[in-house]
């Protein structure tokens, strides 16, 4: 197995971990305020691998474009969560997430354009079976959707489709971005000298919200539960930009994005979350897609 493939086996694992840390722990914290909190821990995770490995002194040897990467990468990275968290707001979550998990199949098209990278009819044909496996998720999320507007759930606002898709682009680039800058720098330091540039964001969006009057009541649990969705995050990041140092976006990706497999997975585990058959079938495709696309052909 080559050593791309298992960076981002890691990079799926350590973020399905994060999403179901995330639910264990964080039910009642503000989504705004757990994501900033998160992504401190994550900053100060980054950092200490960087001097562990000792890769800290590689700052001055930082080439013009690839501090032109770094902030870009960062840039697109608070763009997907403040789009995110919009589309959020304007709409229902089971409508807003398979949306951004299309993210995939544009990264694979923005990879193919700008980094030159192949795509062979058996790739062509995952990225169909990918979207369909998509749109048969959306699909039961919206009709699951539709069943439950008795009332009681809150109409969707204007503008959640518009975000949701720019969220999803934000995403890709992230991925575009660390490929074409990552190559040239050890992906420890890339990732922390990154996260600085999240960190603001994210904690911006707070405040724009107001969120942070919120941080006195996080109880012991849910700081722990945190700090621990901050590590597996921050482990998960630098498994992904270690696998795209070595291997191609259209590669790393899909097989990154599979930790919506084995989130579902640890759900009916440990959450006990059940799914129905279209669910199902719609992930099977995905799944099936998403293996086609890292054959060569």
């Amino acid at each position: 197995m080559e050593l791309w493939l298992l960076y981002a086996i890691g990079a799926a694992v350590f973020a399905a971990l994060t999403t179901i840390l995330a639910k264990v722990g964080i039910r009642n914290v503000d989504s705004h305020l757990a994501t900033a909190i998160r992504t401190v821990v994550v900053l100060a995770f980054a950092w200490l691998m960087v001097f562990v490995v000792g890769s800290q002194g590689g700052i001055g040897y930082i080439q013009g474009s690839t501090w032109v990467f770094l902030i870009l990468s960062g840039l697109a990275t608070g763009g997907s969560w403040l789009c995110f968290f919009r589309a959020l707001q304007l709409g229902n979550v089971n409508k807003v997430v398979p949306i951004d998990k299309s993210s995939t199949i544009l990264t694979m098209v923005l990879a193919f354009i700008f980094l030159s990278e192949p795509v062979g009819w058996v790739t062509a044909l995952g990225m169909v079976l990918m979207g369909i496996g998509t749109w048969l998720m959306l699909e039961l999320k919206l009709r699951s959707g539709k069943k439950a507007d008795t009332g009681a759930e809150s109409k969707p606002g204007k503008g959640w489709l518009f975000f949701s898709v720019l969220a999803a682009v934000f995403a890709s680039l992230v991925a575009i971005f660390g490929r074409m800058g990552v190559a040239d720098m050890d992906a420890n330091l890339w990732t922390a000298i990154r996260t600085m540039v999240v960190v603001p964001l994210s904690w911006i969006l707070v405040f724009m919200v107001g969120s942070q009057k919120k941080i006195k009541r996080i109880n012991r649990k849910s700081w722990l539960f945190l700090v621990l969705s901050g590590v597996a995050t921050g482990a998960s990041w630098l498994f992904f930009y270690h696998a795209l140092q070595i291997g191609n976006a259209s590669h790393v990706v899909p097989i990154d994005k599979l930790s919506i497999v084995l989130t579902m997975g640890f759900a009916r585990l440990f959450l006990g979350e059940r799914f129905t058959k279209q669910s199902i079938a719609g992930l099977g495709l995905l799944t099936m897609g998403t293996l086609m696309s890292i054959l060569p052909g």
